[in-house]
């Protein structure tokens, strides 16, 4: 019988111990405070949520208890587009702001490869991520430019463009 009972305090202690982890996992993280208000090109790059909806990116949904999704079709960029575009904010409730601009394109994935010729002929230097001299992202930088644009090159699911600051 002591036996059983030493058995039976360990599995009580690993339950225990299980219960605790898990409601540790539940706990929401604390605040974080948004960025400071950043556009280009008269786009939202950085900001808050009150920022996201002035810029018309009204049409918000939760993604999964900690991160609101603004989103607005319809987008221009550097001439190009129309993209949809998407700005993902940090809390349920968007109020830890949100760090960078997502444009996309629904039906054409080249569609996005336009912003990055834009971008060249405006004298922006780009690099590779990835192996070689051909990568995952091309990203876009200019001295001076408080942002740097990072273009998707695989066709692993849709091309993206997105605009982060420095």
């Amino acid at each position: 019988m002591a036996r059983a009972d030493r058995t039976d305090r360990c599995f009580s202690r690993i339950a225990s111990a299980a219960a605790a982890l898990l409601l540790a996992g539940c706990q929401s993280d604390p605040p974080v405070a948004p960025p400071p208000s950043l556009s280009y090109a008269d786009l939202p790059v950085a900001g808050t949520l009150a920022d996201a909806k002035r810029a018309g990116f009204d049409n918000c949904i939760r993604m999964d208890g900690g991160h609101l999704r603004c989103r607005r079709s319809g987008v221009m960029l550097l001439g190009e587009g129309p993209y949809e575009a998407a700005l993902d904010l940090i809390g349920g409730d968007g109020s830890g702001g949100f760090r960078q601009i997502t444009f996309w394109h629904d039906r054409d994935q080249s569609a996005v490869m336009k912003v990055g010729e834009a971008l060249k002929k405006q004298g922006w230097s780009y690099s590779y991520t990835g192996e070689g001299g051909r990568g995952d992202q091309m990203v876009f930088t200019r001295a001076g430019v408080p942002v740097h644009f990072s273009i998707d090159l695989s066709y692993w699911g849709k091309r993206r463009v997105r605009i982060l600051p420095e």
